[in-house]
């Protein structure tokens, strides 16, 4: 047992707030299940001021809320900038007023949704092309830099790359070229949507609120080399735990039609899936270049999805709770958009007691002296296509596969 109480810090444009009281919280991050793009970080702040000093937040104002893990360091659980704020009277009496400030903030992505694009995308790999509409907007160039700005005055540990970066994270590289093409325009959100979903990619916010882009074997290349993170279901809220299984998950025919302007097509099927549960066909636009690179899509989509799997559509971490220990605990803080995860203690008809999978959205909850996260997830069936055994290099050694790799975790081949 492991006594731990929730201890705080917010910052506004990177300065510590002090003098005031956090009341609450409510963060809800990532996407409501695999099939739906991500949306943009949401948090609803609740702070009381009982001296009525002023603070300038405003709208656009940064702000990140972070918790002391278990061994006092404090971790992020939410960046973005303030969209609305509201300054109220608490109570009021003789020798104080006390105001209540209630902050609404979002996360990167939701500027996304205001930006537009107007130009030539080069053809490119996936992450390359995410990376040409992302750093206009998100790295600042050397004329947008305050004229007044001195050296002594720069942040030394900025590097040349990332200096004025507001707001890009890491973006891979990509694993399936795509075609160039012209835009007049258009909003960033939908063009970023489109090469995500034309390459099985999805765009995600990290622990700071900035953008970032995961290729298609992203969440395969992090378990193979990290392995799941084992959390107690024991150590949950009882109430509530629940996993879906969905009809609408199923896809045993996909037809993709790719290239410049969709001119050619390739159908890639699954007739065992078919005769067990009929035709469940997909249709998918993709600006994919190359017939190879359409096909493994195709292919792609047929192995994860053929056969349906148990989602995991809801579990709650009372992260407070002295039954969840400081390595649980810990993990549990710095969750993120496809972290592995194996559920273990569940009862015996939900996912036959143990669940692995992805984190696919979470949502953070305060109270008085509690923190609680629930969470969503999906199978690794959906995420990461199983290596076969002739697929392996055949220069391939044992001793140059990582010796930690359990058999069990073996969906693949890292060295």
């Amino acid at each position: 047992m492991t006594l731990w109480n929730p201890v705080y810090r917010v910052k506004a444009n990177g300065t510590d707030v002090t003098g005031i009281s956090l009341v609450g919280f409510t963060i809800q991050s990532g996407r409501r299940d695999i099939n739906a793009p991500t949306e943009a970080s949401y948090c609803n702040l609740t702070l009381i001021n009982t001296n009525n000093t002023y603070y300038p937040f405003t709208v656009n104002t940064a702000i990140t809320i972070e918790v002391q893990d278990s061994t006092a360091t404090y971790v992020p659980i939410f960046g973005g900038r303030i969209s609305d704020i509201t300054t109220e009277v608490n109570s009021a009496g003789s020798s104080a007023v006390v105001t209540r400030i209630n902050i609404i903030a979002l996360g990167a992505l939701a500027k996304l949704q205001r930006a537009l694009f107007d130009g030539n995308l080069t053809e490119d790999l996936d992450g390359g092309q995410i990376l040409q509409l992302l750093q206009d907007l998100l790295l600042g160039s050397w004329n947008e830099i305050s004229a007044s700005q001195t050296w002594t005055d720069y942040d030394p540990a900025v590097t040349w790359e990332n200096a004025e970066d507001v707001g890009l994270g890491e973006i891979d590289a990509g694993e399936y070229t795509m075609v160039s093409r012209q835009i007049t325009d258009s909003y960033i959100s939908g063009i970023a949507q489109q090469i995500a979903q034309s390459a099985a990619g999805y765009l995600y916010e990290d622990a700071l609120g900035n953008i970032s882009y995961a290729d298609a074997s992203h969440r395969q290349d992090y378990l193979v080399a990290n392995g799941y993170t084992e959390l107690d279901a024991n150590t949950a809220i009882a109430a509530g735990i629940a996993s879906v299984a969905k009809q609408g998950d199923i896809v045993n025919e996909v037809t993709i039609d790719y290239g410049n302007n969709f001119n050619n097509t390739y159908t890639a099927e699954d007739t065992a899936s078919q005769g067990t549960y009929g035709l469940y066909a997909e249709q998918i636009n993709s600006y994919i270049k190359n017939s190879t690179d359409a096909e493994d899509f195709a292919d792609r989509v047929i192995a994860l999805r053929a056969f349906p799997r148990e989602r995991f559509q809801s579990i709650t971490f009372p992260v407070h709770s002295p039954e969840i220990g400081d390595t649980q605990r810990d993990a549990l803080l710095g969750i993120f958009m496809g972290l592995p995860i194996r559920l273990n203690n569940l009862p015996p008809n939900i996912s036959l007691g143990q669940f692995e999978g992805f984190v696919e959205g979470w949502t953070w909850r305060s109270t008085v002296n509690g923190l609680f996260v629930t969470i969503t997830a999906s199978p690794t069936a959906y995420n990461a296509v199983a290596q076969q055994w002739a697929q392996v290099n055949a220069a391939e050694t044992w001793n140059s596969i990582l010796n930690t790799l359990e058999w069990q975790d073996a969906i693949g081949v890292i060295s």
